[in-house]
């Protein structure tokens, strides 16, 4: 049996299976049951978050037959026929590969049809902030008089680069980022069903590492069920994340706030060594600085962080021990070098100058 990445074999197909999304379902799924439907949609929000997948529930929800509480049957012989990537009453289209004029052409000449087994034909314009000025001014002019068995869905996680007369035009829903507790809920079902075994610990920690994305946390997921074999330990979840070289950024804020200078360049020298990305480690170095502030500053810290029980234990000895001062301003000093990470030839030179940067006026340990 062919393997499918979890994130595809999860895809919710009910409204019901939505995750981290509540008001938009239930604002999409009276509009089904009461036959409101709008001619234009905007659903906006991070990658991963459900946008496209809402979208395709909502095409196959206002088509349905039989509708139940506003979310697509999927037994009904509409529901069954839109399942057919050959349908033709739901159009995906992704404006990424297709943000030409021409295509948009196509689509106004096309809306003039009416569906072929369905009340609706739906066009579910993906990565909709890709179209060309002149694509948008094509589109424009359907969303002012379409026809009324024509539905728009647009998507895009860019809304600001979207014309306001577009926007103007559709009815918008912001999809938001998922705490880490729905994401660990989440997971907990997967694996149950999967039947695979895993440690609490760890999915906490995989769920931290999607940041919000269910697309993202999945795929995460598989590579650690691919590398445990469906018996996932913290351990595990750690070393496949690269995350046990926290000890190495963990050392280098000690030696930075001991004032260290000769060991904090030997620590990022044996990072260098041992393989890591140094511009990778440099965004780690930023990361944890902030994660010390937020340690400083909230006393259910780890409920946002989603650290394993060794990790948080260390940084919180160490964020108790430092001062929010210095922690800000060395935040600044890795964050400013972060765009400058990108194109230069020795990312290692740049850590070291902001270290130095960091040290400032401060006296530097002498080695005898």
């Amino acid at each position: 049996m062919e393997y499918q990445a979890l994130y595809r074999k999860y895809r919710p197909k009910t409204f019901s299976e939505v995750v981290g999304q509540d008001s938009i379902v239930k604002t999409l799924s009276n509009q089904v049951a009461s036959g409101k439907i709008s001619h234009a949609y905007l659903f906006t929000g991070s990658r991963g978050t459900g946008k496209t997948s809402t979208a395709k529930i909502f095409a196959k929800a206002i088509n349905c037959e039989h509708n139940e509480n506003g979310s697509p049957c999927l037994k009904c012989e509409v529901c069954k026929a839109l399942d057919d990537p050959s349908n033709i009453d739901i159009v995906e289209i992704d404006a990424a590969s297709n943000n030409r004029v021409d295509e948009i052409r196509e689509i106004r000449e096309n809306v003039k049809f009416m569906p072929v087994s369905s009340k609706y034909k739906v066009y579910i314009i993906d990565e909709v902030h890709m179209l060309t000025d002149s694509a948008f001014n094509a589109l424009l002019k359907t969303l002012e008089e379409p026809p009324k068995h024509v539905v728009f869905i647009l998507a895009t996680t860019e809304v600001h680069k979207i014309p306001a007369t577009i926007l103007s035009r559709c009815m918008r829903f912001d999809f938001k980022l998922l705490p880490v507790a729905t994401l660990v809920k989440l997971l907990k079902n997967i694996f149950d069903r999967e039947h695979i075994s895993y440690e609490e610990e760890a999915l906490t920690l995989i769920a931290s590492q999607g940041q919000g994305s269910v697309r993202d946390t999945l795929s995460v997921a598989d590579c650690i069920v691919a590398y445990t074999n469906g018996n996932i330990t913290l351990n595990a979840v750690m070393m496949v994340l690269g995350l046990n070289e926290y000890k190495s950024v963990v050392a280098l804020t000690d030696s930075l706030y001991d004032k260290d200078l000769g060991e904090c360049f030997k620590i990022v020298n044996e990072v260098q060594e041992s393989g890591k990305n140094m511009s990778v480690f440099a965004k780690d170095l930023s990361v944890h600085f902030r994660d010390l502030l937020v340690i400083k500053t909230l006393p259910s810290a780890n409920d946002m962080l989603g650290l394993s029980r060794e990790m948080f234990s260390a940084y919180k000895a160490q964020a108790d021990r430092m001062d929010s001062k210095w922690l800000i301003e060395s935040l600044k000093n890795f964050s400013s070098i972060e765009a400058d990470l990108r194109y230069s030839l020795s990312p290692k030179t740049l850590i070291e100058t902001a270290i130095v940067k960091c040290l400032g006026d401060f006296d530097v340990k002498k080695n005898d």
